[in-house]
């Protein structure tokens, strides 16, 4: 398989074709409604399984463009799971089908109904991974407790867990409390559709962006670089890296050496962090020690020590950058589960750069992971909100449409 060249194409991937599929496929279910719904419920569901899937190919179409164009980007996150949910959708129009085609005496309602209970489906369906990955999320949790203390920072992981599984859990057994008349029912369902429905969404954010940030960690950039940031993170009392920024720094020199062996060109490292309150030194300048000692020259090193947090890392770097090279090519290098959300910063200040991840403890990494999916929520709030409001409102309208 063709390696997929990150940060290489100019324009962004459009999905405006996928009207083109939607339009005929809407064309053909009314046909065969208008002709025969009871007859042609299961073509139908046919029809319905062909779009889902096609969406869903042409979310990953766009999503191979989309690394192309800008790997650091939420639409990376959302083309994957919402690519993975149409999927799943497909799989339940299939089987809805053959179930109308096995006994045709069923109602029509079933091509709607399948379509309302996607997302509660959807939850059934992925619940196995889901407790996977919460049991796991526990147990390293319990792990990074043991090793650096009980701090509220720490028991996230934990309660994400406990969300993920108390989410799942009371719609199940929600589906469970409801009985008598078709009015009952609907107000069950327009309480559990849209629950469902925000449940869906947060889940896909989750998969899309363990997904995304997988891909972008195991990419290995082209050894081609000008400069490499290496972002701070702390240092110790004694002005020394703590071994998780150590990490970084190893990670930027490996690079870095192997990069001159097969090119001879050596990349100029911006080391990229400030002096915090309870910092000897600041953590520029403890990188670029360690560096020296590990016998980098002094000239190939550019301090930058104003930076306070990974937003500041990327903007005053590309300053000092600006200054030096203004074409130059770009690399940052900082912890795995911290690369996304870094080459997201570095983006929104225009500057192209490939990141490169410094792998962790094992017990670090999941709560770790969970910090910066929250810290990705709490970002672009005006569009996700608009995403998830339209899935709440179709989910609302769809429940009123099959029960009136």
């Amino acid at each position: 398989m063709k390696k997929i060249r990150f940060d290489t194409r100019d324009t962004k991937p459009k999905l405006y074709w996928l009207l083109i599929p939607a339009a005929a496929a809407s064309i053909v279910i009314a046909a065969l409604l208008l002709t025969d719904a009871q007859k042609h419920a299961g073509a139908v569901c046919v029809v319905m399984a062909a779009l889902c899937l096609v969406a869903a190919g042409g979310l990953l179409h766009a999503l191979r463009g989309q690394l192309r164009y800008n790997p650091y980007s939420y639409n990376t996150i959302y083309y994957t799971g919402f690519a993975i949910f149409l999927f799943f959708v497909c799989i339940g129009y299939t089987q809805t089908a053959f179930r109308l085609f096995l006994h045709p005496e069923y109602d029509v309602s079933y091509v709607l109904h399948t379509l309302l209970g996607s997302a509660k489906n959807y939850m059934f369906w992925t619940f196995p991974f889901l407790l996977v990955f919460s049991c796991a999320l526990c147990i390293s949790n319990i792990s990074l407790i043991r090793h650096e203390g009980k701090r509220l920072v720490n028991l996230l992981g934990i309660l994400l867990s406990f969300l993920i599984v108390a989410g799942d859990v009371f719609l199940f057994a929600f589906d469970y409390m409801v009985s008598g008349s078709q009015t009952e029912v609907m107000i069950h369902e327009l309480i559990a559709n849209p629950a469902a429905a925000i449940y869906l969404y947060f889940e896909c954010m989750l998969i899309g962006t363990i997904v995304a940030n997988v891909i972008v960690v195991r990419y290995e950039p082209e050894k081609d670089k000008d400069f490499i940031i290496i972002l701070g993170c702390g240092i110790r009392k004694d002005g020394t890296p703590t071994p998780l920024l150590r990490g970084r720094i190893d990670r930027a020199l490996s690079f870095a050496r192997e990069q001159e062996s097969s090119t001879g060109k050596m990349p100029v490292f911006i080391t990229s962090g400030g002096q915090g309150r309870d910092e000897v030194i600041s953590e520029s300048a403890a990188m670029k020690q360690y560096l020296m000692r590990q016998g980098v020259p002094e000239s190939q090193i550019v301090e930058e020590d104003r930076s306070t947090d990974t937003a500041e890392n990327m903007r005053f770097s590309k300053e000092k950058i600006l200054q030096i090279n203004p074409d130059g090519k770009i690399a940052f290098s900082t912890t795995n589960y911290h690369v996304f959300r870094s080459g997201l910063f570095a983006r929104r200040v225009k500057m192209r750069a490939i990141g490169i991840g410094a792998r962790t403890k094992w017990y670090f990494w999941p709560n770790a992971a969970v910090r910066e999916f929250v810290g990705l929520l709490t970002k672009h709030r005006v569009k996700q909100a608009v995403i998830l409001g339209f899935l709440i409102v179709c989910y609302v309208v769809m429940t009123l449409i099959a029960y009136k």
